[in-house]
């Protein structure tokens, strides 16, 4: 190839290849391979075009590591082999963030997800789809109710028992599981069963689990609304009430793809409700104590949001160097000398802020706070009823001042 011809033309070719191998391909994505001078891809991969006789490069573990190698492939015919549709949990949307679109061209076949719908007659746009090859079962845990189907692509034959595990633990023994590997090919199977009666093995990679979610009347569903129970978190008082909560994640607004800083984050209750809020979000909680750390921690997986970003560290001094938020929430540590001014500084233009005071030193602040930034003032009080004596009343739990601002 010459450099006219590297500039004019995609080098490497992401192709999605299924369990029928060479046979299942288009004229299009066989064409591509006939002309490859390097193949990559995993040993499965490559055992799928072995007749081809090409050069091949294996993936390595981690995957990352690959990338460097592949990169210095470029200015030669470069085939990527990957499962199915290369952007649907695929490796394609990791190459894609290394090389350039205009270096690439991409080529899907039929996903694992799509193999699944149409073996179990199920509507994929009804159905959720979560890849876990290299991620937590707790993922699962907020797309649980009664009803519920999803279709999970697993990591190995051994991660369906996990699973089945896992959903027992959570009350829903009863829900119905099959298990579909190599789906599309020759060594394709389909068996089913039920999570807490699962005793399936000799289970064979590529594999997905399908799930039809029954609950039993003991377990726990999510509500999908902000203001979780205060129950579903281990705290130690350190928690922002669900009533207080729900009000303090309207005001946060959380609108997808947004980072959010949980300064103080106690028991994390205040992040862990912003990433359930939507998938694409992101969001780093920082809480100077080691001790509600781990329980923020224990929540956040717990709750089905492992990926919540926890750092031990106080305010001012943890902030530096922190991705700019869309929006902060400060549930403590608000008194602190220079904290509402970082965080003001490290506001973009439209960013959000709220910040929540039960003593009166930290009203006071947020009184002068309003003043020099304008937003709003808002007083909370919550009473719930309670036993009095014999009888019952009302009992106030401290109220909450709260300060909200947009930049």
């Amino acid at each position: 190839m010459t450099a006219s011809d590297d500039t004019a033309a995609p080098w490497l070719s992401i192709v999605g290849i299924g369990e029928d191998g060479l046979d299942g391909l288009s004229t299009a994505a066989r064409a591509l391979l006939a002309k490859a001078e390097l193949i990559v891809g995993g040993p499965r991969h490559l055992a799928l075009v072995a007749a081809l006789a090409k050069p091949t490069q294996a993936w390595e573990i981690p995957f990352a590591a690959s990338l460097p190698k592949l990169l210095a492939q470029r200015g030669k015919r470069v085939v990527a082999l990957c499962s199915g549709d290369p952007f649907w949990y695929g490796a394609g949307s990791v190459i894609a963030d290394s090389v350039p679109a205009a270096e690439t061209l991409a080529l899907p076949a039929p996903s694992s997800f799509a193999f699944a719908a149409a073996r179990l007659r199920w509507r994929l746009e009804e159905t959720t789809t979560l890849g876990l090859h290299a991620r937590p079962l707790d993922l699962l845990r907020p797309h649980l109710h009664n009803a519920a189907r999803l279709i999970v692509l697993a990591r190995d034959g051994a991660a369906p028992a996990k699973i089945a595990a896992y959903l027992t633990g959570l009350g829903f023994g009863p829900s119905r599981l099959t298990v579909l590997e190599a789906l599309g090919g020759a060594r394709e199977r389909v068996r089913a069963t039920t999570a807490d009666d699962f005793a399936l093995d000799d289970i064979q990679s590529p594999v997905a689990v399908a799930i039809e979610a029954i609950a039993t009347p003991g377990a726990i569903i999510m509500p999908r609304i902000a203001g979780l129970p205060d129950d579903l978190f281990q705290h130690d008082g350190q928690l922002t009430k669900r009533e207080i909560r729900a009000i303090t994640l309207s005001t946060l607004a959380p609108r997808g793809g947004e980072l959010l800083w949980d300064i103080g984050a106690g028991s994390g209750s205040i992040g862990i409700e912003w990433l359930l809020a939507h998938p694409t979000n992101r969001a780093i909680g920082i809480e100077p104590r080691e001790d509600r750390l781990a329980n923020a921690r224990a929540n956040a997986a717990s709750l089905g949001v492992p990926h919540f970003d926890l750092r031990l560290g106080s305010a001012p001094e943890a902030l530096q160097d922190l991705p700019t938020p869309d929006a902060v929430f400060v549930g403590g540590g608000a008194s602190r000398d220079g904290v509402l001014d970082a965080v003001w500084q490290a506001l973009p233009r439209g960013g959000r802020l709220v910040v929540n005071a039960v003593t009166l030193e930290t009203e006071a602040e947020l009184i002068a706070q309003q003043a020099r930034h304008g937003g709003s003032l808002l007083r909370l009080a919550v009473e719930r009823a309670g036993a009095v004596g014999g009888m019952t009343g009302w009992r106030a739990a401290m109220p909450v001042v709260q300060w909200s601002a947009v930049k």
